[in-house]
């Protein structure tokens, strides 16, 4: 516990949250990933806001700030190509640090930059949503989007540190505030039963949550606790992180069949209902499980089924684009019940046929 806050040990860096952990950064990115220049990658809807206090904090060390649109329609290939030539440009080496000031796309998009600048630079991680803040930011996974899915290109590059200041998600749209209560339900779902009820509950009054309060604060640390957990046992997916990946492979089809105007979490929470259903259709779900899941989603004023307009034919075709494809059938990170996962015999994911998929979509 630090003051206000706490701080969350993984294997190669901290985790800082808390009320107010923005002003810290400073101390904490000079102490972590000091260098000669530092360049902020931020959003044209998070800069604004958020950089000035940034920069502040960073005091006298010289600092270069680059905006990108907002949105995941920018976290292409041909950002990452203009950001990396921007700081070649500007005389950028391998003495340089990069803090990702953002959202999931900042942080995944400014992770690639450092994962491939001069081969690998440091960066630091500043969740600005909830989102980011319980799962993008945490456990070195970057990259971009492509025509044919999501974070189809990207790397495994952790970062200096995480500093995630619950005080910014005051100015989170409420939408986006929703979208990232879905990545706690997942978690509670996967690891923790009782943080599962916590997080439903919560969501279901958000109004009356104080964002940059302590229950918002368990929240996130709790979220990232899991998740640190789980990353440390299987940093690169090869085993028990695929559990993560929970309600993430219909999720990520929906979005793609969305052009991404659906929101990330809203597209996973949906993605839950419907892979828990799977899961029961396939007698490895205790019954009532998928209906659990239903109801946390539905309390947090989340979709939980695709959109009219959107065919299953499409979405099923879309899940084979992803990156949980294997030998012709998609595989599926599913739930025993509440708080436990399926562990496959060690595999931790089931092929599925279309067909069942199908059904489970109707």
């Amino acid at each position: 516990m630090v003051g206000n806050g706490r701080e969350i040990p993984l294997a190669t860096y901290r985790v800082t949250v808390g009320a107010g952990a923005l002003d810290r950064a400073g101390e904490i990115t000079h102490s972590v990933a000091p260098a000669h220049r530092y360049a902020i990658i931020t959003d044209s809807n998070v800069g604004p806001l958020h950089a000035p206090r940034l920069r502040a904090a960073l005091g006298n060390a010289q600092i270069h700030l680059l905006t990108i649109p907002s949105g995941e329609a920018h976290k292409t290939r041909d950002t990452w190509s203009a950001l990396t030539d921007e700081l070649l440009a500007t005389g950028f080496g391998r003495d340089s640090t990069i803090i990702a000031l953002g959202g999931g796309v900042v942080g995944d998009l400014a992770g690639f930059v450092a994962a491939t600048f001069m081969r690998g630079v440091p960066y630091i991680q500043i969740p600005t949503s909830l989102l980011a803040m319980i799962d993008a930011s945490v456990g070195g996974k970057t990259g971009v989007d492509t025509a044919a899915g999501k974070n189809l290109v990207g790397a495994f590059h952790q970062p200096a540190a995480v500093i995630a200041d619950i005080r910014v998600l005051e100015t989170l749209p409420r939408d986006h505030l929703r979208a990232g209560f879905a990545e706690a339900i997942k978690h509670g779902v996967i690891a923790d039963a009782e943080y599962f009820a916590t997080t439903a509950r919560l969501a279901a009054d958000l109004d009356a949550l104080d964002v940059s309060g302590a229950e918002m604060l368990d929240v996130v640390a709790r979220s990232i606790e899991i998740k640190a957990k789980v990353v440390g046992q299987d940093e690169r997916e090869a085993g028990i992180r695929k559990t993560l990946n929970f309600g993430h492979t219909l999720g990520h089809a929906i979005e793609l069949c969305s052009n991404y105007e659906i929101l990330h979490g809203a597209a996973v929470a949906t993605g839950m209902v419907y892979e828990a259903r799977l899961a029961e259709m396939l007698g490895l779900a205790e019954s009532g499980t998928a209906d659990r899941v239903s109801e946390a989603v539905a309390a947090a004023e989340l979709p939980t089924t695709k959109p009219a307009s959107m065919s299953i034919d499409e979405i099923v075709r879309a899940s084979h684009t992803d990156k949980k494809s294997r030998g012709g059938r998609v595989e599926y990170a599913l739930p025993l019940r509440i708080g436990v996962m399926n562990s496959a015999e060690g595999r931790w994911s089931v092929p599925v046929n279309d067909d069942l998929a199908t059904k489970a979509l109707q």
